[in-house]
């Protein structure tokens, strides 16, 4: 099957970038320090024995930014938790003038995305890496969390960051309007957030994933960021 041409093209997603200068962390947000991860890396050790491969499962920008050494790689499918914008953006892809979105895990339905398999050495160092990337801010967005997959390679445990519904930054769920106008339209230092998303469809369909779901927001994406320069 020759691959989909995406309506959400470079030249559209170029026309959302704005120089936008980063804020910094928020003064009033309470961060996790040095003894919560340690908190979180020892109770992800206990749930994870070191005989396990660990395996991290990429769903959103993990996938095409990973930022982890990894040793392979599998599309893997993850049941019960599906891909929704549901996270608010006031900083890095979004400003608290015009907060932006980002994707979390959420519950329900199904998703299809990349299981990275990190080396067996430093296992807590990485861990540590992981989760500093992903969890900042009490109560956290993301709760990490060990989900069962499926892969033609068989089952496997793997970390995955879902939503925390209490966290701070949760924003869903949210009329599918609001979220092509926030895509279309935010941008933060990081980069706008119909650059996310252009990344995130591109690189799911070049893995022969496809997501019905983001494949029709990148068309609406599309529409609205050209309606706007019409």
């Amino acid at each position: 099957m020759p691959p989909r041409t995406m309506s959400l093209t470079e030249e559209l997603v170029a026309r959302c970038f704005r120089v936008v200068e980063d804020s910094g962390p928020d003064p009033n947000a309470m961060h996790l320090d040095d003894a919560d991860y340690e908190a979180m890396l020892d109770t992800l050790e206990a749930e994870l024995p070191g005989s396990e491969p660990l395996w991290l499962f990429g769903y959103g920008s993990l996938i095409w930014k990973p930022e982890i050494d990894h040793v392979e790689e599998r599309v893997a499918v993850a049941r019960g938790w599906h891909r929704s914008f549901c996270m608010k953006m006031t900083r890095w892809r979004g400003t608290r003038e015009q907060p932006g979105l980002m994707m979390a895990l959420d519950r329900g339905g199904q998703c299809r995305g990349v299981a990275f398999r990190l080396g067996d050495a430093d296992r807590r160092q990485q861990l540590d890496k992981v989760l500093r990337r992903e969890v900042t801010l009490k109560p956290t967005s993301y709760h990490p969390r060990l989900l069962n997959l499926s892969s033609d390679g068989g089952t496997l445990r793997a970390l995955a960051f879902v939503i925390n519904r209490k966290g701070t930054t949760y924003a869903g769920p949210l009329e599918e309007k609001e979220v092509v106008e926030r895509l279309a339209t935010s941008c933060g230092h990081w980069g706008s957030g119909a650059d996310y998303l252009y990344n995130t469809v591109k690189n799911l369909e070049q893995r022969g994933i496809h997501d019905r779901n983001l494949w029709r927001l990148q068309h609406l994406v599309a529409e609205r960021i050209a309606a706007s320069d019409s």
